[in-house]
């Protein structure tokens, strides 16, 4: 699929499941939205990968699909494994790890807001303006240990955590760049550092470097949480959050929690980003139970659509791509707040198509308001 006059090539990566559904989806809208605001167009080129091809071919992630994510100026992934296909080891088949590790991108970027017209997770009215970002070094911490852990004498089991300087300065620079875009949008300008400083050397490290990263920021201000500290944190009062940063393992964890704060994973896109490419998901799995039946709620790989084309922007300078993604979240935001379209996933009747055509059909209308 192409949009009239590409001038950015994207590789898509639909997957599995729901990813599956949920793409072409987001494909339509993504078009739509680069029309309605007059944007330069996009190249989308799909390619196979994940679980379900891996049954069929034998490959997870085919050279070709490397080459092409490679040579993309953005990749646009849908979700990936499946519970009954795994690899001769019995470990899952997760491309997007490899994907990580492969393109070094180290910034797992989930951003958590929650929208009129969801569900209120929280009872405090406050909950309303939860609006924070997730930071998460994702090529190293505990997951650095995949592939690599060791199990002695059926007795013991090791995993090792790295944490360097250069991946804690370059994943707390991010953050701090991060907080001070959304300084400029009327957010508090925190970053919090969120580790296990307490009892970990390997988290003082991380700690260490992430002072001595904040210094270079002295318009901006640092705060520090232990991990099981921040987790009650985000359940007790997730409205006074700005932009947290954390090793992998933990960011994993917290990235669910997040979530849920906003009604569960159907509204959680995400971002990984290293020095030179961009991949961007949603943050929910293939979901075997309703995959097939039309049921899935899309806000999740829209949210993660408007991601992109704002890091586009940005990149190459290109300000009507920003102005799609406001277009997109508007039209996300008016489709749930006037209840044009309720997903299943909070107790409404709309299917994905159901969503899709009310959030396409919401686009013009958002324009006019922030034109």
């Amino acid at each position: 699929m192409t949009t009239s006059n590409p001038s950015f090539r994207i590789a898509v990566l639909p997957g599995d499941g729901i990813g599956r559904e949920v793409m072409p989806a987001c494909l339509e809208l993504v078009g739509a939205a680069l029309e309605v605001v007059g944007a330069p167009g996009l190249a989308f080129e799909t390619h196979p990968a994940g679980a379900q091809y891996y049954a069929e071919s034998g490959e997870a992630l085919p050279r070709s699909t490397l080459d092409a994510c490679r040579t993309a100026d953005a990749i646009l992934f849908g979700a990936m494994g499946w519970p009954d296909i795994r690899f001769p080891d019995g470990t899952e088949i997760i491309p997007q790890l490899d994907l990580r590790m492969e393109f070094g991108l180290f910034a797992g970027v989930r951003p958590i807001r929650w929208f009129p017209g969801l569900p209120r997770v929280l009872t405090d009215p406050r909950a309303e303006g939860i609006d924070f970002v997730l930071v998460r070094e994702q090529t190293e911490g505990l997951f650095y240990a995949r592939g690599r852990g060791e199990i002695r004498n059926d007795e013991e089991a090791y995993d090792t955590m790295q944490i360097t300087r250069a991946g804690t300065e370059r994943v707390a620079e991010f953050a701090f760049q991060l907080a001070v875009q959304r300084k400029k949008r009327g957010k508090p300008g925190v970053v919090t550092c969120v580790d296990k400083a307490n009892v970990f050397q390997s988290m003082a490290f991380f700690r260490k470097v992430f002072d001595e990263i904040a210094g270079r920021y002295p318009d901006m201000q640092k705060d520090h949480a232990y991990v099981d500290a921040l987790a009650l944190t985000m359940v007790k009062k997730p409205w006074n959050l700005d932009v947290l940063v954390t090793e992998n393992m933990f960011g994993d964890i917290l990235s669910d929690l997040a979530a849920g704060l906003i009604g569960g994973m159907g509204m959680a896109p995400s971002a990984d980003i290293g020095e030179n490419h961009g991949l961007f998901q949603p943050a929910h799995g293939t979901a075997p139970d309703i995959a097939g039946k039309g049921y899935a709620n899309p806000g999740a790989m829209f949210l993660s659509a408007a991601m992109m084309l704002d890091w586009l922007a940005v990149r190459h300078g290109e300000e009507k791509l920003a102005d799609a993604a406001r277009v997109i979240e508007g039209a996300v935001e008016h489709t749930l707040s006037t209840k044009l379209a309720v997903p299943m996933e909070y107790g409404g009747s709309a299917n994905l198509s159901d969503m899709t055509r009310s959030v396409i059909s919401s686009l013009a209308a958002v324009r006019k308001e922030v034109a």
